[in-house]
């Protein structure tokens, strides 16, 4: 929900549960860990911490620890070239954080996550309760993808998506992208310098997104496009998000005092934990596309999306799956978990729900999407 009562950098100092996402570029130099950056960003973290706020860290840069450590000339190019990089970076980087905060008497914990650990809402609900039992205890959770496990099947992909999730699995108030970029800018400052820096964002529109490049360093496998997908993440689910530059110093604490820096993403409607989970914490399998009756129950009346309503069904998904529904000109309306999977439900679409039986031998749900699972889209026109 926008604010215009106060100037939108005031609320972050609200924010009382913070997430910081620091990319490889802001720990790693030379395919090998930056100490003076690490040193400068443990500092400002626990500071922060003494000052009464909730930390939670992702971290990127063992792959770039363990390629150092193996004395590689450059990042490794196959996928199990990275894992074993992974895994001899992953115990470099977290000593590293752990030795730096006992130095302020920082007690740390480590969180080692896949896709597969937010797929299923069980385990989500474990990962929850254990992250909230280290806040309690005053533990600082450092948490990085488990890349010596993660094949293309169960990988989150990059860090900022991941910190995007831990960001709603935590319910945190804010989230802290921390880059090589001094923010999100009108075109590239790298190709364009006439480029101007954003200083806030409502919205992050397809505009927007079109505007956004590819990775930009060879040690990372983020770029504006995934810290934009971050932010629409964390700002439809209703918290804030800020991208800024981790060079800077004591970064953190000046944002949280609401100094001017890097581009500051406004939230949207604040959504309940189930509902995040719903809409955000799993990539859709699959898209169904809806008719003008279909797309009116769901948005303005708040009803289940029934299999008279569907159009045409596109990908490979079961049941309990989550699912995109979009109109009949491709825009998102929802998301939800489906009842059926999309072989049947390619034979029920378009039809009556006294049909379903005759057409499938069997009858379960009335409702393709029940709309206790299902969640709107912000962004759409009501």
């Amino acid at each position: 929900m926008k604010s215009t009562q106060i100037e939108p950098r005031q609320l972050l100092a609200r924010a009382r549960r913070v997430v910081v996402k620091v990319g490889s570029t802001t720990v790693s130099r030379n395919f090998d860990l930056n100490p003076d950056r690490l040193d400068a960003l443990v500092q400002d973290l626990a500071s922060v911490k003494q000052r009464g706020k909730e930390v939670i860290l992702v971290t990127s840069g063992a792959i770039a620890a363990g390629t150092g450590r193996l004395g590689l000339a450059q990042r490794p190019q196959t996928l199990p070239g990275l894992q074993a990089a992974a895994s001899v970076g992953q115990t470099r980087l977290m000593h590293a954080y752990e030795q730096r905060f006992s130095q302020y008497s920082q007690i740390t914990g480590t969180m080692l996550l896949t896709q597969d650990d937010f797929n299923f809402r069980e385990r989500y609900t474990h990962m929850s309760n254990t992250l909230r039992a280290l806040l309690r205890l005053g533990v600082l959770p450092i948490i990085n993808e488990n890349d010596t496990v993660a094949v293309e099947e169960i990988k989150v992909g990059d860090n900022d998506t991941l910190a995007a999730y831990v960001t709603n699995l935590a319910e945190a108030d804010l989230l802290i992208i921390l880059s090589d970029q001094d923010g999100f800018y009108t075109a590239d400052p790298r190709k364009n310098p006439n480029a101007k820096l954003i200083s806030f964002v409502y919205d992050v529109t397809d505009e927007l997104k079109r505007s956004a490049g590819h990775a930009g360093s060879q040690s990372g496998t983020g770029g504006m496009a995934t810290k934009l997908h971050a932010a629409e993440i964390v700002t439809g689910s209703g918290e804030m998000m800020v991208l800024a530059n981790g060079a800077e110093s004591q970064v953190v604490s000046r944002i949280l005092a609401g100094e001017k820096i890097g581009t500051l993403f406004l939230p949207q409607e604040r959504m309940s934990g189930r509902k995040r989970w719903i809409a955000y914490s799993r990539p859709p399998k699959g898209r169904l596309f809806v008719d003008g009756g279909a797309r009116r129950a769901l948005v303005h009346q708040g009803r289940s999306l029934l299999p008279s309503g569907i159009q045409r069904v596109e990908g490979n998904f079961n049941h309990g799956d989550t699912v995109s529904c979009r109109d009949e000109d491709g825009i998102e309306l929802a998301r939800g978990l489906v009842n059926y999977n999309t072989h049947d439900l390619k034979r029920i679409m378009g039809k009556q729900t006294s049909e379903i039986e005759k057409l499938l031998g069997y009858y379960s749900y009335n409702e393709v999407i029940h709309r206790d699972n299902l969640v709107v889209m912000h962004r759409i026109e009501t």
